[in-house]
């Protein structure tokens, strides 16, 4: 039984002062984690005073891109080991924001992806297909390439643990969203990916819906067979909207 996971990613919104205020509303009203694990990706600038926040609640927190690097003259990056330093668990990768403004290519998404795992950091690693590609038919072509690309660099055992998430690019800020079947079928064909890649994976492996997703479409989305939870995004800024969304998830 894959537990659901429900990650909010505050992309480059809140000074420390507002990350500290969304980070104790959530607090205060932590769901079971029993029932669904909570993770929060502050900016860079906040993850410090967030992690303070949460210590002795089992609410995880995270960040939302690292560079491949462990040090050197890489002026403005940030590694994994610098994270972890910090106390974060988990690093969104591949995000179609990065993709998208940053120029981050497959090959660059898996040199990030091998260096997250090397630092003892959790990958939740994007994939989806913009407006265009879907219109065109691409969108199992699209997703395939990114992850088979992820998993002709991984094994089995290094493999373990990693989170995907689906987000396709035209839900992502626009108030769209894919209709639970929409997500559903492209959840199950990477499911299928993983499969091929090897069984236990595939059953282990928890894959994400990401794409505006709000509380009053999270439970059924979060119903569906092979949706394991939401990468959230705008909604995530709002600690009661975010925690409906967690408790859809709990009740999956």
């Amino acid at each position: 039984m894959r537990q659901p996971l429900v990650a909010g990613n505050w992309k480059m919104n809140g000074t420390r002062w507002e990350a500290e205020s969304l980070a104790k509303a959530i607090k205060a009203s932590e769901p079971d984690p029993a029932q669904v694990e909570v993770l929060v990706c502050p900016p860079f600038t906040a993850i410090d005073c967030v992690g303070e926040i949460l210590k002795g609640s089992a609410i995880r927190y995270g960040a939302q891109n690292l560079f491949w690097e462990k040090s050197g003259a890489y002026t403005g990056e940030v590694s994994g080991e610098m994270l972890r330093d910090l106390g974060c668990r988990y690093v969104i990768l591949g995000h179609s924001e990065r993709r998208q403004y940053f120029g981050e290519t497959d090959e660059v998404v898996v040199k990030k992806y091998q260096a997250a795992k090397r630092a003892g950091l959790v990958p939740v690693v994007c994939v989806g297909e913009t407006e265009s590609e879907r219109a065109a038919g691409q969108t199992e072509a699209v997703v395939g390439r990114q992850i088979q690309a992820l998993l002709q660099a991984a094994d089995p055992q290094t493999w373990q643990g990693t989170v995907v998430a689906y987000e396709p690019v035209w839900a992502i800020g626009t108030g769209l969203t894919a209709t639970p079947a929409q997500a559903q079928e492209v959840h199950a064909f990477l499911r299928r990916q993983l499969a091929a890649f090897d069984e236990a994976a595939a059953q282990c492996t928890r894959i994400l819906y990401g794409g505006s997703v709000k509380a009053d479409n999270a439970a059924e989305l979060f119903a569906q067979a092979d949706i394991d939870g939401g990468l959230v995004g705008g909604a995530s800024l709002n600690a009661e909207e975010f925690l409906k969304i967690c408790a859809a998830a709990a009740g999956a």
